[in-house]
């Protein structure tokens, strides 16, 4: 069993919500880009379940997080799954320009998002080694 970490226990960093794209679609806007690896797949905890997200650079270079699906092959091509990140932020109705916590639990692997004020508490869950993640990269791509 893995082991259980809070949101206390882990390094946080901030995003801001933002709009993005003609339509105003909500985004994460990284506020330390350099903390996140940018253009990766990653694991991400949204309400208690865990997603796949791409991390991506915005027009800027600033690092964004944009949706949480349920497999690495969906957040990849975010048109073909239902986004989980979109519809946690939209049931929060925060104001954009707010702060919304990243965890991050596993670094350069994964992350939870939280909303300002809360808790959580997340399975500390290792990153594989560098070969295995190579093979499931090819397999999924």
């Amino acid at each position: 069993m893995a082991e259980r970490v809070t949101s206390e226990g882990v390094r946080t960093l901030d995003t801001v919500l933002e709009r993005y794209g003609s339509t105003n679609r909500p985004q994460l806007r990284v506020a330390d880009p350099d903390a996140v690896p940018t253009g990766e797949v990653v694991r991400l905890v949204v309400d208690d379940t865990e997603y796949r997200a791409r991390i991506e650079a915005d027009a800027s270079g600033n690092a964004v997080l944009r949706g949480a699906f349920e497999s690495p092959r969906l957040a990849r091509t975010p048109g073909e799954g239902e986004n989980h990140l979109r519809a946690w932020l939209q049931g929060l109705d925060l104001d954009y320009g707010r702060t919304v916590h990243l965890d991050v639990v596993t670094p350069d692997y994964k992350y939870g998002v939280r909303a300002p004020g809360e808790r959580a508490t997340y399975a500390a869950t290792d990153a594989p080694d560098e070969g295995l993640a190579s093979i499931a990269r090819d397999l999924d791509g």
